[in-house]
């Protein structure tokens, strides 16, 4: 999201500046309340604390955030009352708002516009957040987040713990939660976390603050990467176990729409690379501990028996299209559609969001905001579709895109290169010159393992997440 808002064919783009969404979101809620488009038979029957919101949201009407949002009032307005007097309404949210010192609080403005408005529970309404790789959810569901286990069952209850311990065969299981990434980096740089197990991920190069992370990677003892390419990471790794990619092994994706689906193996993998879960019963076997499986599709049986969002799902009732969790047992046809009467804690409670100021803002001497993003042509770290002819030639290295008045300002030519620093790192790029930049903005990716964009990014991160704040960081420009 960026700065002045533009009328686009049917719809209304509320182009925010960067780190406004918050208020631009309250300033929205603002209105809907102001002008009696609530749904108050939903809000009474369904949630709780809406008047704490109501309250709240008086500052927050859309003039008075202008100066924060840079979005045109009567715009905000014509926005509020096309959602809220829809008869269908679906929220799609991306990186671009998770991505914040503000994310979390962000998320939950979304959510309280939903809720104002009823627009939950039947298809074609409700909110969804569009996930930055495949399988990230399903990852997720197996419990790869530190105060989970599969299913997203609690560390800290005991049956929980006692039928995993049971499940895995062992006596006892961890009582604490792990660490989140940010934090692992923390403790290696204090000397009291020493090793590293990165299974198709590369923070050294997509993580934020990057000079950081590399500092903590080689304060480790002991990195392992598993990867179908050598990554940057793969550069302070001890030990590289080649992976397969999808089209070499068997095994399931899980959308963000919760849809369970088979992957299945077209070619052997090339060398000596195996199957992720080959490699981790290999591992886990060399460490003392025996974990043997005939296939995936034991796996995934065993994913039925601990976590009762997939206990109804197998391999043989998944076909074509798959199946959506919840799927509590063999005979259910899995849940497409949540929250049609009620929430997981019954009513859905609205929570007052406050806007949370970004880490870094422009200043004199670094005036540019940068924003990093993705191409349609590249993928993450570009591991993968830098391999790629097609696209390599379409988007062969990386752009500093910059609008057409800063350029003009600065005397650069498109094509020409330019030097892009932020209290952290100085890096070179050839500008774009772009009006899909605005003025006092560039943009940037982090395909490139040639130019390392997030040597620049900002240090803020959300704190709750501890997502990094890859949308909003202090640069300046130098020709």
């Amino acid at each position: 999201m960026a700065a002045i808002a533009e009328k686009q064919q049917d719809g209304i783009w509320l182009r925010v500046a960067p780190g406004g969404n918050i208020p631009l979101l309250n300033s929205i809620l603002y209105c809907i309340i102001e002008e009696g488009l609530v749904d108050e038979k939903f809000i009474a029957e369904r949630t709780e604390q809406f008047d704490a919101v109501k309250k709240h949201i008086q500052d927050y009407p859309p003039e008075k955030v202008k100066q924060i949002t840079e979005v045109d009032p009567e715009l905000v307005r014509q926005a509020a009352r096309k959602y809220a007097l829809a008869e269908n309404a679906l929220v799609l949210y991306g990186l671009g708002v998770a991505e914040h010192k503000g994310g979390t609080a962000g998320v939950i403005a979304l959510a309280n516009l939903v809720l104002a408005t009823g627009h939950v529970g039947r298809a074609h309404n409700g909110i969804n957040p569009l996930r930055g790789q495949n399988n990230v959810q399903g990852a997720c569901d197996m419990g790869t987040l530190p105060y989970t286990f599969p299913g997203y069952q609690p560390t800290d209850d005991p049956a929980v713990l006692e039928k995993f311990a049971k499940a895995w065969g062992v006596s006892s299981l961890p009582v604490k939660d792990g660490l989140l990434e940010p934090q692992m980096y923390d403790a290696a740089l204090e000397g009291k976390f020493k090793g590293l197990y990165c299974v198709g991920y590369d923070p050294a190069q997509t993580q934020s603050n990057i000079a950081r992370v590399h500092e903590a990677l080689r304060a480790m003892d002991f990195v392992v990467v598993q990867d179908m390419f050598l990554t940057e990471t793969a550069n302070f790794a001890h030990v590289v176990l080649p992976s397969a990619c999808f089209y070499e092994k068997d095994g399931t994706f899980t959308s963000g729409e919760r849809r369970v689906r088979r992957v299945t193996k077209v070619i052997d993998p090339p060398g000596k690379a195996k199957a992720d879960w080959e490699i981790v019963c290999l591992v886990s076997q060399a460490t003392g501990y025996p974990m043997f499986y005939t296939g995936p599709e034991q796996i995934m049986a065993e994913i039925a028996r601990v976590s009762p969002a997939y206990a109804g799902i197998s391999y043989d009732r998944l076909g074509e299209k798959g199946m959506v969790w919840p799927c509590p047992s063999p005979d259910h046809p899995g849940t497409p559609l949540l929250h049609t009467e009620s929430f997981p804690r019954g009513k859905a409670s609205f929570v007052p969001v406050s806007y949370i100021i970004p880490e870094e803002e422009a200043d004199e001497e670094y005036p540019f905001v940068l924003i990093t993003g993705r191409h349609l042509e590249h993928y993450n770290n570009g591991s993968m579709t830098r391999r790629c002819e097609g696209f390599e030639r379409i988007c062969p290295e990386e752009l500093v895109e910059i609008h057409p008045e800063d350029a003009g300002r600065l005397g650069i030519q498109d094509g020409a290169v330019i030097k892009v620093e932020s209290r952290r790192a100085k890096i070179k790029a050839k500008a774009l010159i772009t009006k899909r930049s605005k003025p006092g903005t560039v943009f940037m990716t982090f395909h490139h393992q040639e130019t390392l964009t997030n040597f620049l990014t900002s240090p803020g991160m959300d704190s709750k997440t501890l997502t990094p704040e890859y949308k909003v960081c202090a640069v300046r420009i130098q020709t």
